[in-house]
């Protein structure tokens, strides 16, 4: 490949006003000639056709010398740069005219870069969800926050003057944009009776229940969790949440049931509640093993192993792994025994989480157990009084496991040092690791560096 620059026009020995074309030719073998014009001009008595450039001895001015000699050495350096870069076979006869036109008018072929769309706040909490590590049920809760985001920004819109195009920016959002939408979280069931064609245009026609306090804490801290995911990911360099405080979380102490509350209840004949039956037997199952609902409804029957309950914590898998061992006492075993024939492969016969509560405040009334405890009202944070059957949950059983170890304990010191613990139970909500404790031969010598027998557990 050759690039070589001719004038094609001759000029009369004492002409110094004609002007002629300089042209550039391109080579290539016999496969490529090609010639076209550039926008240089020159006086053919100036130019020198063996140097390709003005006459080295001729009086010019050197503006002039520099324009055309650097015009001629730059452009065959273009086309030399990408004769190389392209195809072979898709140079044409015109391949050299359009490059010559691309050099010398480059904003004709420009084709500006798409400037990226900004993602929407929908967008981002979208990609957060699919890319930061979250269990389902943490995917779920916060898919049941961005819904109540969405419907403050039609609150906005409908309720503010000059915000009728208002919507979640996470560039802009401020601390007070924060608090605008807690008030908007805290008191969403007044304005849903205050502004009801509002909710009409949203899909969830589900009424808002009030929010206590708590249930407020945990949503704003899970925005903030994507607030500070979009940061660390360089999505925003906005850090609302540096001047929007928290506060921790208000907990009463936990109420469990004692062994013989729970006997009583296993023990009650529910024949004629067939449903409830099962699900009384899922809950005492559940309080002879300590686990957190969510691995709970996870175990299948391959989780049974030796005549115990091996499993590892969702809560620690990611973290620090561990795998927690539970050995059965008859009761366990006999419940296993009585569903051992459920279908699906799961350990017991599951429902849903909701109907397993309802059926569990259930049992617990028709076995009488309706001692009247006392828990902090979690809307208003005052102090209640009620019957026992009206606060069972299947979180108290995992309590009522620890709650009753604990008293099992003779030295609680060692097990809060050992132990993860609840700060308002007296350390009593342990991890159900501490069975593991028991079982484990590291822990065992770490027991007896430490001093101290604990004795085995009997439920």
């Amino acid at each position: 490949m050759k690039v070589t620059f001719i004038v094609k026009k001759a000029a009369k020995r004492h002409d110094i006003d004609s002007k002629a074309t300089i042209y550039v030719r391109l080579r290539d073998g016999r496969r490529l000639d090609s010639i076209t014009p550039t926008e240089l001009s020159i006086n053919p008595n100036l130019w020198d056709d063996e140097d390709e450039q003005v006459k080295s001895k001729v009086v010019c001015p050197d503006e002039f010398r520099d324009e055309i000699n650097e015009g001629v050495r730059s452009l065959k350096t273009y086309i030399e740069k990408e004769y190389r870069l392209i195809d072979k076979e898709a140079i044409d006869k015109d391949w050299l005219k359009l490059t010559v036109d691309m050099y010398y008018n480059p904003k004709k072929y420009y084709v500006p870069e798409e400037t990226p769309i900004k993602p929407t706040f929908q967008q981002l909490l979208d990609e957060f969800l699919l890319k930061h590590k979250l269990s389902e049920v943490r995917k779920k809760n916060f898919r049941v926050i961005c819904r109540a985001m969405m419907r403050y920004e039609l609150f906005v819109r409908a309720t503010k003057r000059g915000q009728k195009a208002f919507a979640l920016d996470i560039d802009t959002i401020t601390p007070d944009t924060l608090h605008d939408m807690w008030d908007f979280f805290e008191n969403e069931y007044i304005y849903y009776e205050r502004y009801p064609a509002l909710y009409e245009t949203i899909p969830e026609k589900r009424a808002p229940k009030p929010r206590g306090k708590n249930t407020l804490i945990d949503c704003f801290c899970r925005i903030r969790t994507f607030f500070l995911w979009c940061y660390d990911k360089k999505k925003t360099a906005n850090r609302p949440f540096d001047e929007f405080h928290i506060d921790e979380c208000t907990y009463g102490t936990p109420v469990y049931i004692t062994l013989q509350e729970r006997n009583i209840l296993f023990e009650k004949d529910l024949s004629d509640h067939p449903k409830i039956e099962v699900q009384r037997d899922i809950f005492v199952f559940q309080s002879l093993i300590g686990c957190r609902i969510g691995d709970f409804y996870r175990m299948t029957k391959r989780n049974l192993i030796n005549g115990a309950i091996e499993y590892i914590p969702r809560k620690t898998k990611e973290g620090n792994p561990v795998t927690v061992r539970v050995p059965l006492n008859d009761k366990a075993k006999a419940i296993l025994e009585k569903y051992k024939d459920c279908e699906g492969g799961s350990l017991l016969p599951f429902t849903y989480e909701q109907r397993y509560n309802e059926a569990i405040k259930e049992a617990f009334k028709l076995a009488g157990i309706d001692r009247i405890v006392t828990i902090l009202d979690p809307l208003t944070n005052d102090e209640v009084k009620k019957p026992l059957y009206e606060v069972a949950s299947s979180h108290m059983a995992r309590r009522t496991f620890i709650g009753n170890i604990y008293k099992k304990v003779k030295d609680p010191n060692l097990v809060g040092a050992l132990l993860c613990c609840h700060p308002n139970f007296q350390s009593i909500i342990f991890r159900s690791i501490f069975i593991e404790y028991l079982c484990n031969r590291k822990l065992k010598r770490k027991q007896a560096l430490l001093g101290s027998n604990l004795p085995a557990i009997d439920f």
